[in-house]
């Protein structure tokens, strides 16, 4: 396979088209459509959606009735046809049809020269500004039927579905306009038939508002029918009689705006986005109740037609991907979203301590405070618990408990934030213990043998486990854990009387990239204090370590086991998606190659800001692959509890995430293999 090419990694490209109408002048609107069609061909897109009636017009009444208009309409339709041979695109027209003594507001599926089916508008508004019936019959009955249209009977209903024989998931179904206003869609039950690609051919007039419910309607739309919705309405040229039009175009996945237009555009315009099919596929599958609801609507979903047909996409050539990846898939880039992520996160560590502080009598908090990042925050986290439980702040008993590497600068950090908090604090020295623990096992380090291997730390971490736990049993308290989710995920805890272990863990559910940022909105959202706000900030600025052992420079954990930029991404589509990690690496390759392509997290360093090249992303998916599937499972397989933060999910072996301890990895190395992971002309 090409690993550049996008249609190998299960994405479709679409395109939601508007321009400039013609009214009653089908050969010119079809000269727009086939000119159209012509540049997204050259962009790589598998399907273009057109407005409704784009071939006639929509605002034209009783010209709907003329034999003229409707002979040319045919004829239109027969110019697309011939247009399209050579053409990539499955081209979703609008055209008034004439079937059964009535007029039927179609959309047509053209590709390659034929045309695949016809669907009918379901429901013909007579309402308002509306007077469709008048015109156009109801298509909602229109199931199981052909078409007359070129010399050749089609199918025609809305009961059609529109499959790709080649590219797996791209399953299309079109409805018109008003279908999309009622309270049950046709797109519903085509989706629960299998349809992953919604397309919607409107006319819709623009009023105040008008546009943001429509946006609503395709969002929601895709969200719960788990689908892209691709809406494409009518612009300019269109009757302006009593009405005036926008020519909005939108394209959904799953309750994320890919991509969208201007509104009222002078010219021919288009949006395009590249449509995650995996995604789709995968959301399905772990979402039973979507195969529930479908076998309760069986009567009505279980009859749709399917009409096959051959994309032949483009899969050896580098189109680039057109969709917004974001680079830290847990923070997102967008600063309103990301101010209210970090509130809902932030408050469900603190209500869920809170509660789980009620429920067992009240007892004090005992955590472990060394200065970084997670010790920070979960004592940040349980403050506020304290706050909001109308409890003195003394009940958290917080100890720092320096070893044989512990720095001068995160232990005074330490020190001046439990005091800024006004916690119970203490400073428990471990490397005298620590020594004798060394030496009464033999350890090469009691005699004087600079030996600082997996032993020598986790003496280290296990004692300050162990001192927290006893400290718990003596004052009446039980242990706060500081664990983060990217931690649990690679293994980077030391497994039972470590940092693994825990009464509760706030912090379970949050990954590393998360932390610095749940932190940064604590200060600017003043949570708490001025002087807390400084301390706080100076312990963001603090590199990520462990500090156990010592030596001039601080022990840096990302060059031990990888950045968490990384980590974090790779976690967050495999927990949440269950991508292959070759589409992973191609994902993170257009997040990651270019620093200026792309928004950051707001806050985020500027100096922080890198890049990863093909061979640094393949290189550190691996080493998350062994440690992730291989290594690590049981760990979490006996994680305490905390609560889950984040919708990528929780690796608790009680909601998320149920692995086996002793699987391998093999299946996620092979895929690793099976893939040319070179940049572009290497």
């Amino acid at each position: 396979m090409s690993f550049w090419s996008i249609y190998q990694h299960g994405f479709a490209r679409v395109a939601a088209c508007t321009g400039h109408t013609v009214i009653a002048d089908p050969p010119a609107n079809a000269e727009a459509v086939l000119r159209h069609a012509r540049r997204c061909a050259e962009e790589g897109v598998a399907v273009a959606v057109f407005p409704e009636l784009c071939l006639s017009g929509y605002a034209i009444d009783d010209l709907l009735l003329q034999d003229a208009l409707l002979d040319d309409v045919e004829t239109a339709l027969a110019t697309i046809v011939a247009g399209s041979a050579d053409l990539l695109p499955v081209l979703v027209v609008g055209a008034p049809l004439r079937h059964r003594d009535r007029i039927f507001n179609c959309a047509v599926l053209v590709h390659r020269g034929r045309i695949l089916g016809v669907v009918p508008k379901s429901y013909p508004p007579n309402y308002r500004e509306f007077y469709e019936r008048r015109q156009i019959a109801g298509g909602d009955g229109e199931r199981g039927g052909t078409i007359r249209l070129g010399g050749a009977d089609v199918p025609f209903g809305v009961d059609l579905l529109f499959a790709a024989t080649d590219l797996p998931g791209l399953v299309l179904h079109a409805e018109v306009c008003e279908d999309m206003w009622v309270p049950v869609p046709p797109s519903a039950e085509a989706a629960l038939a299998g349809a992953t690609v919604l397309v919607n051919l409107s006319g819709s007039p623009i009023t105040v508002g008008r546009a943001e419910d429509r946006k609503l309607l395709c969002r929601s739309a895709s969200s719960r029918c788990l689908s892209a919705y691709v809406y494409a309405a009518a612009g300019l040229g269109e009757s302006t009689t009593d009405l005036s039009w926008d020519g909005q175009t939108l394209i959904y996945e799953n309750g994320e705006l890919l991509a969208e237009t201007e509104r009222f555009p002078l010219g021919e315009q288009y949006a395009v986005a590249d449509v995650d099919l995996d995604l789709l596929r995968q959301e399905r599958q772990r979402m039973g109740t979507f195969g529930d609801n479908r076998r309760t609507h069986a009567a009505r979903t279980d009859d749709f037609r399917t009409v096959s047909f051959e994309l032949a996409p483009p899969t050896t050539t580098d189109l680039g991907l057109r969709r917004r990846v974001e680079r830290f898939p847990f923070v997102p880039a967008d600063a309103d979203r990301l101010a209210l992520d970090c509130y809902e996160a932030y408050n469900i560590q603190v209500a869920g301590l809170q509660q789980r502080l009620a429920s067992i009598g009240g007892p004090k908090v005992v955590i472990g405070v060394s200065g970084g990042l997670d010790s920070t925050h979960a004592l940040i986290v349980a403050a506020r618990a304290m706050d909001r439980a109308g409890r003195p702040r003394s009940d958290i008993l917080a100890f720092t408990l320096p070893g044989f590497a512990t720095s001068d600068h995160t232990k005074d950090n330490a020190h001046r934030l439990m005091r800024a908090l006004g916690v119970t604090a203490a400073e428990l020295d471990i490397t005298p213990t620590a020594r004798l623990m060394l030496k009464e096992i033999g350890h090469p380090f009691a005699a004087g043998e600079p030996v600082y291997d997996v032993t020598f730390e986790n003496v280290q971490a296990g004692l300050r486990t162990d001192y927290l736990f006893r400290l718990a049993n003596q004052r009446g308290g039980i242990v706060l854990g500081t664990g983060d989710l990217s931690e649990l995920a690679l293994g980077w805890s030391t497994y039972g009387v470590g940092d693994q272990m825990s009464h509760y863990n706030v912090n379970s559910g949050v990954p590393k990239t998360l932390i610095q940022h749940l932190i940064r909105w604590v200060v600017g959202s003043e949570q708490f204090d001025e002087e807390t706000g400084k301390i706080l900030t100076a312990i963001l600025d603090t590199e990520i370590s462990p500090e156990l052992v010592p030596g001039e420079e601080m022990q840096s954990t990302e060059s031990k086991i990888g950045p968490y930029a990384l980590h974090d991404f790779t976690l967050f589509h495999v927990l949440r998606y269950g991508f292959r990690p070759a589409k992973i690496a191609f994902l993170a390759w257009h997040a990651w190659h270019d620093r200026e392509n792309g928004a950051w997290p707001p806050g985020f360093p500027e100096d922080e800001r890198g890049t990863y090249d093909l061979a640094a992303i393949r290189h550190w998916l691996e080493v998350f692959i062994r440690r992730f599937f291989a290594f690590s499972q049981f760990k979490r397989s006996a994680m305490p509890n905390g609560p889950k933060v984040s919708a990528g999910g929780s690796l608790s072996p009680r909601g998320d995430w149920r692995a086996p301890s002793d699987g391998t990895a093999q299946a996620w190395l092979r895929d690793l293999e099976r893939v040319d992971l070179r940049e572009p002309g290497a």
